[in-house]
């Protein structure tokens, strides 16, 4: 049978029409399909492929640690080098007190574990977050999602949970002594790239000191680099209470962590003991490809040039069908009048070798969000086929 078919009869669909595309090879901002033509990646895997796909030094990471060793015991028992490296390098990315890591699999799962470790420090019952935020899909993580409509087949989630809009000084009034933890995305991203104005994030911080309140900071999509600093909320002038990160942060593996101060995070140790456990969090390989990723980005100098790749798009992104471009770096959204006009300029862009996508709670939007590495000639190849693209539909 088909391998097409036994996609369709064998792999869960999340979807009634999957983009069905057959990738045989990646490498850097190219993916390969079976007859071999190329595909620009414009959203790198959804913001994971940050420093391009199957980058040489990560290649070179994972391979070396197979030759050492693979699974050994369930997250905090052994003294594992790739973990030990990876925490340490990232915390040497971080402002004091963000000192201590605990890795898990994936965004959401890190997110689960902040949500956790917020309640139990602070014994408070109540967690806010906004207005079409999306901090992912298991039930912890989808009861601070923000949008209804995702989320309504599934209650009921957890209580005490409250929703602001973001950007708006007067709803954060409502952050009280009940509230454990405030958990908001630097820049929303499945909202189409909301970028904060310059007050609106010291503000929720100071709100949250005077309270008690945990500030939880989601940089699952705009960390490693994507913004332009090596974490979004740099570019603020804040620090978070606890910091969750994923996708960018694996370098293609399955990897996601929440960083806090050694005093909070040591809640999780007792009452109960082992308060948050994972099995497979932290795994080697992906922390030895964790740790080349983040070296690659410092090394390799990839943040110099983002605000210049990001003008440049937005530069040459230019027609009468596009409304509006919102970006921080290499994070955009190109809005359109609406999905049925963006759909079909999606479409025929993958079948000029260019990918792209909408956001989940923005679909009038076209994300834009490739590999880091990503040349200045292949942003002037990808936007000449995207307004070619929007040309054919008008």
């Amino acid at each position: 049978m088909h391998l097409r078919q036994l996609f369709l009869n064998h792999v869960a669909q999340t979807s009634d029409t999957p983009l069905m595309l057959e990738i045989e090879k990646a490498e850097g901002v190219y993916m390969y399909d079976k007859q071999g033509n190329k595909i620009i990646d414009l959203i790198s895997g959804i913001g994971v492929s940050n420093v391009g796909h199957r980058h040489p030094k990560v290649m070179d990471a994972i391979y070396e640690q197979t030759q050492k060793y693979l699974h050994l015991m369930v997250y905090g028992e052994f003294v594992q080098s790739p973990q030990v490296k990876l925490a340490t390098a990232l915390c040497e990315t971080l402002p004091a007190p963000l000192s201590s890591v605990y890795f898990v699999n994936s965004g959401s799962e890190a997110v689960e574990g902040a949500i956790k470790l917020a309640k139990r420090y602070t014994g408070r019952p109540e967690i806010i977050s906004f207005h079409n935020a999306y901090h992912g899909s298991t039930q912890g993580a989808l009861s601070v999602n923000g949008s209804e409509s995702f989320k309504r087949s599934f209650r009921p989630l957890i209580p005490c949970v409250r929703h602001l809009k973001f950007g708006n000084m007067e709803d954060l009034h409502q952050i009280s002594t009940q509230t454990a933890a405030v958990i908001i995305e630097t820049i929303q991203g499945e909202a189409g790239v909301c970028v904060p104005h310059p007050e609106y994030l010291p503000a929720l911080a100071g709100m949250c000191r005077d309270n008690g309140t945990l500030l939880i900071i989601d940089e699952i999509q705009t960390g490693f680099g994507r913004t332009g600093t090596f974490w979004a909320f740099e570019h603020y002038n804040i620090v978070p209470d606890i910091l969750v990160a994923a996708k960018g942060m694996g370098g293609g593996m399955p990897i996601g962590a929440f960083i806090s101060s050694k005093e909070i995070m040591q809640a999780l140790t007792v009452n109960p003991v082992l308060g948050h456990i994972s099995t497979f969090g932290g795994h080697p390989l992906s922390c030895a490809a964790s740790l080349a990723t983040l070296r690659v980005i410092q090394e390799e100098n990839l943040l110099n040039d983002i605000e210049e790749k990001e003008k440049l798009f937005r530069e040459l992104l230019q027609h009468p069908a596009i409304k509006s471009v919102r970006s921080k770096g290499l994070m955009m959204a190109v809005e359109f009048e609406s999905y049925a006009v963006l759909k079909p300029v999606i479409d025929t862009a993958i079948e000029l070798g260019i990918l792209t996508d909408w956001f989940l709670f923005c679909d009038s939007a076209m994300r834009i969000a490739p590999p880091l590495t990503i040349s200045k000639d292949e942003i002037r190849e990808a936007c000449s086929k995207l307004v070619q693209a929007i040309e054919k539909h008008q």
